[in-house]
Parts: structure tokens; C-alpha cells; sequence
């Protein structure tokens, strides 16, 4: 028998769920608990719980408030903790993420996707973490749900489980896991370390081996072995030591026939992943000052500078190894192409424009490379995961130069790559590929028939193949394949009958479009897994302004994998090429070639089952024609815009005319009705609407509008004058009156920063750079086109919050203002909203929360629910109940965000903005605010709820 702590045990079981709660195998314990309130809901003392049963009771429980804190004792037989005993075997799998590098932020992203969709009746997930100091801990899978380890690893020693040493951990793991599946990207996860540990103590794990995880990691040792075996590679140069000779890289620069003042160069650590610390140089001295920085700032010991590709085409390419047992058969998927869009001097494919949604990147697969091309990247990937001894999946970089611009590897010694048509190099090797969900692991298997928990289970499985211990779990598994039920909207069949239909709509104008994209996977991802709903991922495509019919719009309705990419222009590109004869002749030749060469492989594998997604073309409606469509098939529709994404300035659904066409037409959609909606869009009309409230404890700012004309017609210190007197304040807050929630919006602290903000405007810049005000802050995501009317507003001084080990609680607040910013989940019926857990922003860097810090995963610090030390209990409920009172107010409905500014002794708050279609990305603070609840609600189900809302309301 085995007993452990419901607190710090029970949230690892919940993860073998498919509903992401606890077992839906039959799972018998005894329980005893201990309350701090009177309800005994939760569990009854002494008695027998099924846990199996669970799932509808957490779903019920979501909403209900005063849930009472328990702590339980719980007591579980060995066979049953085993997996055993349950008609089947249940394949434990220890994820484990995190990890010392910059990159643990990303590997949270990965690994939550890794989550999502790995988990079936066959298949139990326990989740671990490994601190930037080598610590480790068993976490509760909540957390991987957090925007940032800074998110929780000050919790961690009260969170979860730490294990004294990494070699009780691996104990641990031998004991209670049958495989490892590392999601650790960077130091410790692929050069070895993590891999080394567990060999030590025997225990399976997914992907290669220490030893030639760190010989490909080393980007110089990898150099020269591709080198050394024919490959044409980029010339390079080491530089080590605290006082590199810099004779030798002078030398260096001259056999380069490069300028020694002005040669362009990139600077990169060796072993540091392929993101992280790398930048460009010009000249030997900017080369040796960007390596020194890597090093001071303890990124790596060792740094490598290396020709600048000038002209060329950066590719990546996903390897599956579909081998038996220790016989290698790797295949190499359908490449991407990497398209960058900017002139910048960095112009680099960075760690921002890798994991940041913007239009500076775009992927293109297959890549716009000749077929031979293409071909000749298949088989050196191949020949190189062979050769260096790479196991079950791993993903390789590299660039095609055409014929013109490799004029310099005229004397190289390397053959392989070279052709009439240009050269082929490949420069990254990466051991563990980024997993999150529009990855390019995800990208490019969606393209050959995999969906992303087809994929994930085929690279457990075929690592389990390779241990004789664990084949008879993976023989024949229980997870069968199904058909993708992202169907297109043309499609419809008996098979179908019964089952609900959703359309999960994204896209449009708004500056925060990208987001959408993210938020609209997001939940078509999550909700697709339930069986009986049909949901159908839907772009609406940005405006053209040539007409001011809405109807008129263009909906795509989008096949899986076309939604896989990070931007709506990248998305609309991707349905132009498959429906271009020529791309879409290409993509079948290449898909047809990859998915025989799979298949003959894959066949010999038992536990393969076939691959679940098709080959389908994206169908273009007119958004009238979609929305009746809609009504026919009596389809809900989920809108995951940020901020109203379809309400756009001059375009659809400024004054509700999206929710207006749906309503219409009796089609039930997800949050607030067009009221709602035209009054929070508009942030002056919000405080408006609220400001009758100030006498119970809910407050507003003063506001001031400006027309775009009348800042670029008068001089800048004439407004500053104007606005501060009129303000009464010192600094200003700018942002667009009808936008979303990040873009645009900035703290002016005197009349050259108004200005400077004024410039970008009328150049209609994208972006304003980092440090081009008074005060230093990081880049200044703009609207595009620039809005019409633009908020100034008092600048609301907060205190800041440090996360740091010298506190008691790991957070450091002077509390001197006493407010703190806030950001707020309502949920529920029109007139019965209720309040999620608020939680407290925390900014990096600057003045203003970045549009990454919101909604991207591995930025921003999020505190959920309010840490004690900061806010009382006393004054966390009557903020709840203010939050609930503005959102009543405004007869919001579904789900909604409100942000505003909280005075941590009264309760009062400070409204900023309220957004009727928040962002649903996978790190959006909504859904810590969901896992905060009592039990846990998992993002599948929030989403499910918010779904149900809709559907059940009267239109």
C-alpha cells in the first residue's frame, strides 16, 4: 500500500484523465479529510471514492463559491497504482520539463501542448520540473499551464514535491514512471545531461542518447563532423576563454575575405540552443564584445563566430525515426521554409521571432525550394540522424543559398549539398523540437497525416519499442487514431448525425489579430477532443476596404493543418497556395512520397493504427453565406478575438455587426450580445457606464480623447501642456480608443516622448523600438492602420513586485501606493456573472505590460490567485464582488475580462478596460484563474463550459 498527501499527490493523478482530472479507469481509494469549513461536499470521511466518476462533479463544482480548503490523507493499493488491475495496462510517462537555460519558459510551452494531447485510458502522465539551479520536483500538471516558471517557481517549495538530490529523483522516476519523456530545450535537456542521468539508472526515456546528445548539441564539435563527413558548412571560428587572441580572429576575418572593421558576422554560444544569445556583428571588434557579453551573462563559456548568409533561405526540417527496436529508419517529414520579412541589421531568425506571433516570420511547406532541393534536405537530414546516432524524433536547421550567393564556399572541402542550383548547409541540430501547438514538429506532421496526439503517441511508442520491458504496453494500443472532426463545413454524413457543431472563428483587422490566431487554436484544439461535438477552425480574412457591406467578407474554412501557423496573413497565404494548382500539385507529390515512406515503416509497428488527418482544401464563403450556413447545420460559434477582434475601427463589428448578423439569424455565439459589446469596445463609453458606481467602491479614469489629426496638426508640447493640465497629472497613458488591450498603449513621460509616439502614427510604424523614450522599455507593438482617436489618461503608479528568495513568500513589495494592477475572469449568465480568482500582472521590464507578456507563453509573471502578503482575504472578496457588480452592470455574458487597478486594503477598483472576447491563448491568465478553482479546471473544460453557455442561451 502507498499513502501520500492529497495536497501535493492528488494533482498528479488528475493528469490520466482525458478530461485532464483524475482516472477515468476505475481507481478505488480511501479517504480521509480534514476541512477548514463546515461543507462536507468533497469528499465524505472513511468511505470509498471512485474517482472514475469525478469529472461531471468537478464540471458542476466550477462555479460554486465558499468551496471549503481540504487537506487528505490518501491511501491507494500498489496493483492500482501500477496501472494494473484495470482490464489493461496503463504506460506511465514522467514528463519532465523546465531546465537551467533561457529556454525553460518555452518548455513550458511544450510541454503543456505535450499534455493536452498525449493523455488517453492507455496512457497515465506525472509531471516534473527542474529548476535553472538543477533542482527537481514533481508539480501538479496545473502548473504547466503557467506563462513562466517565474510564474510559480517561488511557490514551488509550498507547491510541490522536491526531491533532495537529482539522483532521488531519478529513484523516484525508476519507481513509479515507465518512460521519461524529456521536454527540457537547451542546457540539460539536449547535451546530455538529463539523458546521462537516467541511463545511470536505467530508465527509459524518449529521444537520443547523453553521448550524442552532446556531440550534436556542441554547434563547433557538429560543425566539424559534418565537416569531416563531406556536408558543405558555413565557415566558423571558436572563441574561448576570458581573453580570446584577437590575432587569431583577425586572421580569421582575412582568409574570409571579410572587412576586419565592417564584416558582417553572427555571434552565437556553442552550447546554448538555437535561440538564445544569438546576434549579429560588424567587425572584429563588435564580434569580440558580443561574445564577451554572451559570457558575462553566463550564457556560455564558449561562443562561435561564423559568416553572415547573406541572400539565402533558412529551412528546418522534422525527423521520425519508425525503425524496430535499435534499427534506425529515419524519415524526414515535408521541410518548412523560414521566411523573414524585415531589412533590421539583426536580421536573424531570433528567439523573439521564433515564439512571437508576428508578421517579421513566415513558414511556407513545403518550402518554395526546386523539388531537388527539397529532396537533397530529406536525405542529409536522414543521412545525419543515422550517422550521429539520433533516436525517435529530433529536428535539423539549415539554409539553401541559390547558385549566386555561395560564392565563398568556393573553396570548401564539403560535396554533399552543393548543386547547379545552389548549396544546401545545415547548421542546427535539435535534440528535443520546440512541441508547442504551431510548432513546426506539429506543422510539418499535420501535413503527412498526423494530428498532434497521433504524432506525440507514435514518438512514445516507438521509444517504448526499443525497451523489451515496456512492449507488450505498446503492442497493441487502446488509443486508436480517429479522423480528425475538423471537418470542413461542406462536409456532412450519417456518421455525423447527432453530433454538435461549433465553428471556432478567428482573424480580422485588429492590431492584436495574431493572438486571435493563437486563442482560435487553442480552443479548436481542446475542444476537438470531446466525441460529440464537430468543430470546424474558421478564418475570417482582413478587410480589403473596398466595400462597406459586412456580409461581403470573406470566411475560410480551414483544414487542419492550414490552422497551424502564427499569424491571420500566414494563415489567408496558406489557403492561397492549397488552392494554387501548381503548390497544391507540389504539397500532394511531397505528402504521397512522405507518407509511403512512413507507412512502410510504421506497418511493422503493431501499436500503429493508420494516420487521422486528410488531405483537404481550405472553402472560401462570403460571411453571409458562413453564417447562414451556421444556422443550418445549428452550429455554435466560438469568436476568440482578443478584445473584440472583429471589432474593428471603420470595419465590421464597431458597433456589434458581427454579433448582430449572428443574432440575426438565431446563431448562438460565445460571449456578451452586441450592447455589451459596442460599450466595452469603446473604453470611454465603459467608464461611463460605471461611473455611477463610485459610491460603492468602483472607480474610473479621468480621460481625455484626441483625433490622430489633431495630434500630428499641433506642436507636441502644446498637447502635453493641455493634457497634463487638464489631467492634473506628471506622465500620461496612451492608447488607442477603440483597439485592443496591449498594442499602441505606452507611458509618456514629457512632450519627446509624445512626440516620438506622434511620429510612429503618421509613418504608420509597426513597431516603436526599445528605449526610444525618456525612459528605457522594450519594443512598442503599434496598431495597424494607426487609430483614428487615441485615450490619454493619468499614468496609475503601482508599486513593484520582485520575485525574490530573500522573502519569506518569495516576493518583495514595498506597498507604498497600496494599489496593484489586477486582471480579472468573469463567468456565467446575463445578470449572474461571477468573479474567477483576480490575478496581479507583474512587469518585466517598462512601464506598460508587452503584448508577449500577456498573451505569449515563456513571458509575463502572473499572480493567481493574489498572494496573501499582498492582498487580505477580506479585500480579495469585496474585489470579487465589485468585479461582479461592473460586470452586471454592463449585462455581460458567457466570459469576459475585466483589467482595472485593485487597492490591496479596501477592495476597491479602478476600471481600466473591459474585454468582451478575451485572449485564449494557452498561457492567457483566464485559464490560471480556471486551474486556481477548487478542483482544478482544466482548459478543455473551461472551454466546454464557456461553449455550453453560449448554446444554452435564448437568441
Amino acid at each position: 500500500m502507498a499513502s501520500f498527501s492529497l495536497a501535493s499527490k492528488l494533482p498528479l493523478l488528475r493528469s490520466d484523465h482525458p478530461d485532464g482530472l483524475l482516472g477515468s479507469r476505475p481507481f478505488s481509494a480511501t479517504a480521509k479529510a480534514i476541512y477548514s469549513g463546515p461543507s462536507s461536499k468533497f469528499f465524505n470521511l472513511n468511505r470509498e471514492v471512485n474517482f472514475g466518476s469525478f469529472t461531471s462533479y468537478c464540471d458542476a463544482r466550477f462555479f460554486a463559491s465558499n468551496v471549503p480548503c481540504a487537506t487528505a490523507e490518501i491511501v491507494v493499493d500498489s496493483a492500482t497504482e501500477k496501472g494494473e488491475g484495470s482490464g489493461g495496462r496503463v504506460l506511465r510517462v514522467g514528463l519532465v520539463c523546465g531546465g537551467p537555460s533561457a529556454e525553460r519558459g518555452i518548455s513550458l510551452n511544450s510541454v503543456r501542448s505535450v499534455l493536452d494531447h498525449i493523455q488517453g485510458d492507455d496512457l497515465q502522465v506525472n509531471c516534473y520540473y527542474i529548476d535553472c539551479e538543477l533542482n527537481a520536483f514533481a508539480i501538479a500538471p496545473a502548473q504547466v499551464y503557467s506563462n513562466t516558471p517565474a510564474d510559480f517557481d517561488f511557490k514551488l517549495e509550498s507547491l510541490a514535491q522536491r526531491f533532495p538530490s537529482l539522483s532521488e529523483f531519478a529513484e523516484h522516476l525508476a519507481a513509479t514512471v515507465d518512460i521519461v519523456f524529456p521536454v527540457i530545450h537547451g542546457q540539460f535537456g539536449e547535451d546530455g545531461g538529463i539523458q546521462e542521468l537516467l541511463e545511470k539508472y536505467n530508465i527509459p526515456f524518449v529521444g537520443t542518447g547523453s553521448s550524442e546528445c552532446r556531440r550534436a548539441f556542441d554547434k563547433y564539435e557538429a560543425s566539424l563532423e559534418l565537416r569531416k563527413q563531406g556536408f558543405v558548412t558555413v565557415p566558423n571560428i571558436l572563441v574561448q576563454g576570458s581573453d580570446p587572441k584577437e590575432s587569431e580572429v583577425a586572421k580569421w576575418f582575412t582568409s574570409n575575405q571579410l572587412d576586419t572593421k565592417s564584416g558582417k558576422v553572427v555571434v552565437k554560444p556553442v552550447r546554448a540552443g538555437s535561440s538564445i544569445g544569438v546576434t549579429v556583428a560588424y567587425g572584429i571588434a563588435d564580434a569580440l564584445k558580443k561574445a564577451k557579453d554572451i559570457k558575462l551573462e553566463g550564457i556560455d563559456e564558449q561562443v562561435i563566430v561564423e559568416i553572415f548568409l547573406e541572400g539565402g533561405s533558412e529551412f528546418t526540417a522534422i525527423i521520425l525515426d519508425v525503425g524496430s527496436g535499435t534499427d534506425c529508419q529515419p524519415i524526414v517529414l515535408i521541410p518548412s521554409e523560414v521566411e523573414l520579412h524585415f531589412n533590421e541589421d539583426d536580421a536573424i531568425f531570433n528567439y523573439r521571432r521564433k515564439y512571437l506571433p508576428t508578421r517579421q516570420v513566415a513558414y511556407h511547406t513545403p518550402p518554395r525550394f526546386p523539388i531537388e532541393v527539397t529532396r537533397t534536405i530529406r536525405e542529409g537530414a536522414s543521412w545525419l540522424f543515422r550517422h550521429l546516432g539520433l533516436r525517435d524524433f529530433a529536428r535539423i536547421d539549415g539554409w539553401f543559398l541559390p547558385s549566386s550567393t555561395n560564392s565563398f564556399f568556393g573553396t570548401s572541402d564539403g560535396k554533399f549539398g552543393r548543386s547547379d542550383m545552389g548549396t544546401v548547409l545545415f547548421t542546427d541540430i535539435n535534440l528535443i523540437s520546440g512541441m508547442e501547438q504551431t510548432s513546426f514538429l506539429f506543422q510539418q506532421a499535420s501535413k503527412v497525416g498526423f494530428s498532434h496526439s497521433n504524432i506525440l503517441r507514435s514518438i512514445v511508442h516507438h521509444a517504448c519499442s526499443r525497451f523489451p520491458n515496456l512492449e507488450s504496453y505498446v503492442d497493441i494500443s487502446s488509443h486508436l487514431p480517429r479522423r480528425s472532426n475538423s471537418k470542413l463545413l461542406t462536409e456532412d454524413s450519417d456518421q455525423n448525425k447527432g453530433i454538435r457543431k461549433v465553428f471556432v472563428i478567428f482573424g480580422g483587422n485588429s492590431s492584436e489579430r495574431q493572438v486571435s490566431v493563437i486563442s482560435g487554436t487553442n480552443v479548436w484544439l481542446n475542444l476537438q477532443g470531446f466525441d460529440d461535438l464537430e468543430v470546424i477552425p474558421c478564418l475570417l480574412a482582413p478587410s480589403d476596404g473596398r466595400s462597406s457591406n459586412a456580409g461581403s467578407r470573406t470566411v475560410w474554412s480551414l483544414p487542419y493543418s492550414l490552422v497551424l501557423r502564427h499569424t491571420v496573413e500566414e494563415v489567408l497565404h496558406a489557403c492561397t497556395e492549397a488552392t494554387d494548382p501548381s503548390r497544391a500539385s507540389l504539397t500532394s507529390q511531397l505528402r504521397k512520397q512522405v507518407m509511403g515512406d512512413l507507412t512502410e515503416g510504421l506497418e511493422k509497428h503493431r501499436w500503429f493504427n493508420g494516420f487521422d488527418i486528410t488531405d483537404e482544401k481550405p472553402v472560401k464563403f462570403s460571411l453571409q453565406d458562413w453564417i447562414k450556413h451556421a444556422k443550418e447545420v445549428q452550429a455554435t460559434v466560438f469568436l476568440t478575438a482578443c478584445n473584440a477582434q472583429f471589432l474593428v475601427h471603420g470595419d465590421i463589428g464597431e458597433d456589434g455587426t458581427l454579433q448582430s448578423l449572428l443574432q440575426a439569424e438565431g446563431v448562438p455565439y460565445t460571449g456578451p450580445g452586441i450592447l455589451a459589446s459596442k460599450i466595452c469596445m469603446d473604453k470611454v463609453a465603459t467608464s461611463l457606464a460605471v461611473s455611477h458606481l463610485s459610491d460603492v467602491g468602483v472607480l474610473t479614469i479621468n480621460k481625455d480623447v484626441r483625433t490622430k489629426e489633431e495630434l500630428l496638426k499641433n506642436p507636441s508640447l502644446k498637447i502635453w501642456n493641455e493634457l497634463t493640465s487638464k489631467l492634473q497629472c506628471g506622465t500620461l497613458c496612451v492608447k488607442p480608443a477603440r483597439d485592443g488591450c496591449s498594442t499602441g498603449v505606452a507611458r509618456i513621460r514629457c512632450s519627446e516622448d509624445l512626440a516620438v509616439y506622434v511620429a510612429a502614427l503618421e509613418e504608420c510604424l509597426p513597431r516603436i523600438p526599445p528605449n526610444s523614450f525618456s525612459n528605457a522599455h522594450g519594443p512598442i507593438e503599434m496598431p495597424n492602420p494607426p487609430p483614428e482617436k487615441l485615450i490619454f489618461e493619468p499614468f496609475i503608479e503601482t508599486d513593484e513586485i520582485i520575485v525574490s528568495s530573500k522573502s519569506a513568500d518569495g516576493l518583495l513589495w514595498e506597498g507604498e501606493s497600496r494599489w496593484v494592477e489586477i486582471t480579472v475572469g468573469v463567468v456565467g449568465k446575463r445578470g449572474c456573472m461571477q468573479s474567477l480568482s483576480p490575478s496581479i500582472t507583474v512587469k518585466e521590464g517598462g512601464d506598460i505590460l508587452s503584448l508577449e507578456e500577456k498573451f505569449q507563453g515563456g513571458t509575463g509573471i502572473n499572480l493567481t490567485p493574489p498572494p496573501p502578503s499582498i492582498v487580505s482575504e477580506e479585500a480579495l472578496e469585496k474585489c470579487k464582488q465589485r468585479i461582479e457588480l461592473v460586470a452586471n452592470t454592463l449585462e455581460l455574458e458567457g466570459f469576459s475580462r475585466i483589467d482595472a487597478f485593485l487597492n490591496v486594503d479596501s477592495g476597491e477598483v479602478l476600471v481600466i478596460e473591459v474585454n468582451t472576447v478575451p485572449g485564449m491563448t494557452p498561457s492567457t491568465v483566464l485559464i490560471h484563474q480556471a486551474l486556481a478553482e477548487q478542483p482544478p479546471v482544466y482548459p478543455h473544460l473551461f472551454f466546454r463550459r464557456l461553449l455550453d453557455l453560449a448554446s444554452d442561451r435564448t437568441i
